[in-house]
């Protein structure tokens, strides 16, 4: 039985992003700014705020909708560019924390077609990355991000806060994500979801070690996904055998984020 409190939240986010998509799509403007913010701890009357120093601008015309969860706002302005959109980004946040004082403020924003073509899933992604970004800072969504936003990363990790680690890590840098702690189920998602790349352990439950990355080679799949081993297992002779049998990288546990980063984006670019 489906879930009927995240089927509507489904639906409405799907909403608000076609409304969006919509409106780019209608508008004469060769630029369309796009600026999504959020604030844990919004004061119900933030959006008044935001629609009321909008307003105040000159040449400035936009639209605003609530986002798709408490304290989450979207911001179309038409006509302008990435600069623009940054100007006001700044504004924005300036002149909001003058008005309500030490407010934990996120914002992403980018411009359209500037940055690339807009989609459902780069709405989505830009307004992930806002709830997502440090306290404070102006993300801007970049070209490299869009080509990142069309990839699908699938995580197989047995640890939960490792796992949840990954997930938050990899979505603030563009990629639609899916998780798994086993590697049963991690072959039936890649079946019916069609990862591009899919960041692994191999000491999991149901099915681990060469085994498992031999039943990935062997699906019946369209296109078979990068794989990027990260596990515990330092053992030389696992390491050239997984290499033998078709895995992109590996990468031993600890880790840097950072070069974690630099791999995955050279195995899917």
């Amino acid at each position: 039985m489906p879930n009927t409190a995240a089927l509507q939240t489904e639906i409405k986010q799907s909403s608000l992003y076609s409304t969006i998509e919509r409106h780019v799509r209608e508008s004469v403007q060769e630029a369309n700014g796009v600026l999504f913010i959020y604030s844990a701890s919004a004061p119900t009357y933030l959006e008044t705020q935001i629609r009321g120093i909008l307003e105040t601008q000159p040449g400035v015309t936009f639209e605003l909708w609530s986002g798709n969860e408490p304290g989450s706002y979207a911001v179309l302005l038409p006509g302008q560019p990435l600069d623009s959109v940054h100007f006001q980004g700044l504004l924005l946040k300036q002149r909001i924390q003058e008005i309500v004082g030490d407010l934990d403020l996120h914002m992403t924003l980018s411009s359209f077609p500037e940055q690339g073509e807009l989609s459902e899933q780069v709405l989505k992604q830009m307004e992930e990355s806002a709830k997502l970004s440090p306290s404070g800072d102006i993300h801007i969504f970049t070209r490299q991000e869009f080509h990142s936003s069309q990839s699908r990363i699938l995580i197989v990790e047995g640890d939960p806060a490792v796992r949840e680690f990954l997930q938050i890590r990899l979505q603030m840098q563009g990629y639609d994500t899916a998780v798994t702690d086993n590697g049963i189920s991690a072959l039936e998602l890649i079946e019916s979801w069609n990862p591009d790349l899919v960041l692994t352990e191999l000491n999991l439950y149901g099915i681990d070690g060469l085994p498992y990355i031999h039943h990935i080679q062997q699906l019946n799949v369209k296109n078979t996904p990068k794989i990027v081993v990260l596990t515990e297992q330092r053992v030389e002779q696992t390491i050239s055998l997984c290499f033998q049998s078709g895995v992109d990288d590996y990468i031993t546990k600890p880790f840097s984020p950072v070069e974690l980063d630099a791999r995955i984006r050279r195995c899917i670019h």
